[in-house]
């Protein structure tokens, strides 16, 4: 059974929902026979690679409210993480493009690391507050999961999985995705946002027992 998930390593509910995820494949009866793929997704792909603002100024510019309503929903957030086992610092995290990071995920697929980048994205992100869009940054975090250094550096000076990361995004939307994180099963069962570990399970189940039921 394959489980494609698109995110964004800088978005606070993707690593939530990867948590939630986590917690029902391991309640999962069937979870050795589980495919996981992450997907490309970028919530801001017109940002800069790096940007002096802080987290409550660019959630405050991007939704529209103040200072102090951005600062209330990064507090919230934060609990939430928290309670997943997650120790957000977004009072100090950096916005920044994510595109490189990316383009470095799909050449961990193919060397079978994707699961371990995508985790030590968004734990440098969120929880040492890491400049994502720094390609410095980046190859160190790829050659730390075990990635070698020379073809990290290759991949991101030669544009390597550009186009893999745009038809990853063209295909989320018309998936429906409006937004992220977004499960998909088999193509048939989409979950969208960070659902609670009870709701993945159950429509892991559901997924399995219909594919079981087609052999």
């Amino acid at each position: 059974m394959r489980v494609e998930i698109w995110s964004d390593v800088v978005c606070p509910w993707c690593y939530i929902g990867k948590r939630r995820f986590e917690a029902a494949l391991a309640l999962f009866a069937h979870r050795d026979d589980v495919d996981v793929i992450w997907r490309s997704f970028q919530l801001d792909p017109d940002s800069p690679p790096q940007s002096s603002d802080t987290m409550a100024d660019h959630l405050a510019t991007k939704l529209n409210v103040s200072h102090d309503e951005a600062l209330s929903a990064i507090a919230r957030v934060t609990s939430i993480a928290h309670a997943e086992g997650l120790e957000y610092r977004l009072d100090e995290a950096r916005t920044g493009n994510t595109f490189d990071a990316h383009r470095l995920l799909h050449l961990a697929a193919k060397l079978g690391r994707q699961s371990e980048l995508a985790e030590r994205f968004m734990s440098a992100y969120f929880t040492e507050a890491a400049p994502i869009g720094d390609r410095e940054t980046l190859s160190r975090l790829a050659v730390e999961v075990g990635l070698d250094a020379h073809v990290v550096q290759m991949a991101l000076e030669d544009n390597m999985y550009a186009d893999e990361v745009t038809i990853e995004q063209q295909t989320a939307r018309q998936l429906g995705a409006t937004g992220v994180p977004f499960f998909v099963i088999n193509r048939a069962y989409a979950i969208s946002g960070a659902q609670a570990t009870d709701v993945i399970l159950d429509v892991l189940q559901e997924a399995w027992d219909e594919e079981q039921s087609a052999i």
